[in-house]
């Protein structure tokens, strides 16, 4: 089982940045892919970005060039650095971790952690 607390959400300026981190308690060494979603009001949730355990990232095409993902695998912690944030960006973000077994799959979920940027 995994467990994945989140932090670093908040309020900021158009043009700012925002650090999100993502801690994984458990099974962390079964852990194929981690990374980010998010889920504005009245939209779909959709992939941010992503890491596996391999090294091979993933970015939305909305945030490419601005969001980096990145992990510290002592720490079994990944994050999500946000620059040149846009009103656009404003959304429940959520840390997601994959764990791929041979005939299944599960996910887990963080609880969300909030950002807004204003106009």
């Amino acid at each position: 089982q995994v467990q994945l607390v989140e932090s670093g959400g908040g309020l900021v300026q158009a043009g700012g940045s925002l650090r999100l981190s993502c801690a994984a308690f458990g099974g962390t060494y079964s852990i194929n892919a981690i990374g980010w979603y998010r889920q504005a009001p009245g939209k779909q949730r959709e992939l941010v970005a992503n890491i596996s355990s391999g090294g091979n990232i993933n970015y939305a095409d909305s945030v490419k060039g601005r969001f980096t993902i990145s992990r510290d695998n002592a720490k079994n912690t990944v994050y999500l650095q946000m620059n040149s944030l846009k009103p656009e960006d404003t959304a429940v973000y959520y840390c997601h971790a994959l764990r791929r077994f041979s005939d299944y799959d599960l996910d887990y979920w963080g609880q969300g952690t909030q950002v807004t940027v204003s106009s």
